[in-house]
């Protein structure tokens, strides 16, 4: 384990949460800033939504050539549940190859992803991560109650913007479909601070936005996030 920066860390929550406003704040930091404060080093993101994204592109074009889709129905739900698993596994082989291909000693690996109770949860989520990613490894999980996230969902929505980390939404019905029920206080409740995922003790915090404090960095953003991290940071080298 590196002495002053996470290795790895999970990004968690249900969609329009804040999880890619906290990512966005960290990375316009100073590196000298992130690391001290929150003991993040260079940023090297990994996120399954442009992996999901380029499938609904793929199914589209498809379809215009007259061809059946393979991944997704008309409506934009996945064909088979296992896919959200495979997009698990395709993290894990990205992570190996950023290893391969590149120094990590001074980064963090950010990893983003939503999971809800109708397409297996966090559970089988974890239950198809790969023990490197969760080497030395963090989680940020970012807490607000259905109807927060639906309502922010559709602040955000910029039809002309789809695909954008930022600016992306779900149509409200597809969002309670998925996102309505989630899992996480079932596979954290053994514990408050630490989850067994792969055969690894992964500490974990809660960064409570049911107060939306990511859609206006303030004073209250900034000293909840360092109280998070701080915390995380303890968890982390214990």
């Amino acid at each position: 384990m590196k002495n002053d920066i996470f290795k790895t860390l999970f990004f968690l929550a249900r969609p329009a949460a804040g999880k890619s406003e906290i990512i966005h704040y960290l990375a316009g930091l100073p590196e000298n800033e992130r690391k001290e404060r929150f003991h993040v080093g260079k940023m090297i993101a990994l996120d399954d939504f442009p992996m999901l994204w380029t499938w609904f592109e793929e199914d589209d074009l498809l379809e215009q050539m007259g061809k059946p889709r393979l991944h997704t129905d008309h409506a934009g739900y996945f064909k088979y549940p296992y896919l959200w698993d495979v997009l698990i596994k395709r993290i894990g082989l990205d992570y190996q190859k950023l290893a391969r291909d590149k120094d990590l000693q001074d980064a963090t690996v950010i990893i983003e992803f939503s999971r809800g109770k109708e397409h297996g949860g966090y559970r089988s989520a974890f239950n198809h991560i790969d023990p490197w990613l969760v080497e030395d490894a963090g989680i940020l999980y970012v807490d607000v109650s259905w109807e927060e996230s639906l309502r922010k969902n559709r602040k955000r929505f910029n039809p002309d913007k789809p695909d954008s980390i930022l600016e992306h939404g779900i149509p409200d019905e597809k969002l309670k479909h998925m996102y309505a029920e989630t899992d996480w206080q079932e596979v954290t409740a053994p514990s408050r601070n630490y989850l067994d995922i792969a055969g690894k003790r992964v500490p974990y915090v809660i960064f409570d936005n049911e107060d939306d404090l990511t859609s206006q960095i303030d004073r209250r953003f900034v000293e909840r996030l360092d109280s998070c991290f701080s915390k995380l940071w303890q968890l982390y080298i214990h």
